[in-house]
């Protein structure tokens, strides 16, 4: 691989470019927004407010899938791990394993019009989920059914030729999708997890045979492991997952995946990674997202602050919403955006460097170390659910721009 497309993989980039960006910002060079710094220290109050209503004992878990698969205050963890009742500890990890990371693909934005009705079961009531709370729900109950799985009689794991077989009518029928109830980059998703199949197919080093996501265990954890890095599973998702991404972010023939030009992103830069802003957004949820299936199976996960935190609608929504950032053209807010334009990657890039200006902020009045409340702790206490509250509270939960989705970035 080259040299360029390794420095761009790597999270000590991510940070130093978004720092730059951020001080470019201050320093009145953007071209799309200005830093108000003054307003940090309402935003922290918000986020340290609502952690504290959130959880009250401040025994604050990872932002994870796992939050999500919680929903209604069900407890769908003991539902799963009940039907893996046989299983050994490292089987069930792979299978917790194989859950969260399809499931996390399936976890870009859904639009504000679809929703999914779970169905009543014992004492469970029948309940309407939406956004990410509805998809982690709907993939759930997928998974359960084994639509990701090609052998009837292990349904619960995902492998390479069940998710191959993923179609978009298929995956439409699983979560419920119809012209009443439309799901924003239904194709973009189902293509993603063929994607995924034919990568997990092409690579039997890493995902063993059959090739699933949950052998990650078995090469990050041998017998014998006691703990491993976060950074080091996440060098080992960039890797194996990158055949999956859309190859127009590509340098050396080499797909980037959640990766983006900016004109003064790693100006310093020797190599022909200048002008590139990484992000490996879904990757690094994916990350945070597989920490506790590890933790599950008895093995430590050292090292959580090298990840950054999520350069997402809710989080970046915060800091517009709290009016730490705002747009030098207020007008940008109502227009139709990509992924790619250089308005929502500099917004991303400030949004990665504003959370780590935030999080002592945060741990600050609460009382809290950086080891009882790493990121992690701090974005699910935390600055996600701080956007998504401002945002409900402002705009009946809309992201405060509009960025066209096809369901593989957001």
């Amino acid at each position: 691989m080259s040299e360029a497309a390794t420095h761009l993989r790597l999270t000590t980039t991510i940070r130093s470019r978004a720092a730059a960006l951020l001080a470019r910002a201050r320093r009145g060079e953007s071209s799309w927004f200005t830093v108000h710094d003054s307003a940090m220290t309402q935003a922290a109050a918000q986020v340290a407010t609502l952690t504290q209503q959130r959880y009250p004992d401040l025994k604050i878990p990872y932002h994870s899938r796992w939050r999500h698969f919680e929903a209604g205050g069900v407890d769908r963890l003991a539902r799963f791990n009940h039907a893996l009742a046989s299983a050994t500890p490292v089987e069930r990890a792979r299978a917790q394993i194989d859950l969260a990371l399809v499931s996390v693909l399936l976890d870009a934005g859904a639009g504000p019009d679809w929703r999914y009705l779970e169905a009543a079961k014992g004492h469970n009531a029948e309940q309407a989920y939406t956004r990410s709370e509805g998809l982690g729900v709907a993939s759930f109950h997928a998974f359960m059914a084994g639509l990701f799985s090609s052998d009837p009689q292990h349904p619960l794991q995902a492998d390479a030729a069940g998710l191959q077989a993923v179609t978009t009518d298929k995956l439409a029928q699983a979560f419920q999708v119809s012209s009443d109830n439309p799901l924003v980059g239904l194709d973009g998703r189902a293509a993603l997890l063929r994607s995924l199949g034919k990568a997990l197919q092409d690579d039997a080093a890493l995902f063993g045979q059959p090739g699933r996501p949950g052998h990650l265990f078995d090469r990050l954890a041998p017998p014998g492991t006691n703990a491993i890095r976060a950074h080091d599973l996440l060098t080992l998702l960039l890797t194996g997952l990158a055949p999956i991404w859309p190859a127009q972010n590509a340098i050396d023939g080499v797909a980037l995946g959640d990766c983006w030009r900016h004109p003064a992103a790693g100006a310093d830069a020797n190599d022909a990674s200048a002008g590139w802003m990484p992000f490996h957004k879904l990757s690094q949820w994916l990350t945070y997202s597989l920490l506790e299936p590890f933790e599950w199976a008895g093995v430590r996960v050292d090292g959580l602050d090298a990840l950054t935190g999520l350069p997402e609608y809710r989080n970046g929504g915060l800091f517009l919403d709290a009016g730490v950032l705002k747009l030098k053209d207020a007008q940008q807010a109502d227009r139709s955006l990509e992924a790619g334009d250089e308005l929502i990657v500099e917004w991303r890039a400030l949004t990665v460097a504003l959370l780590d200006e935030i999080a002592p902020l945060v741990r600050a009045q609460l009382g809290l170390s950086a080891e009882q409340m790493p990121l992690a702790c701090v974005l699910e206490g935390g600055t996600w659910a701080a956007g998504r509250a401002l945002a409900q509270q402002l705009r009946e939960g809309k992201p405060p721009l509009n960025i066209r989705s096809d369901g593989t970035v957001f």
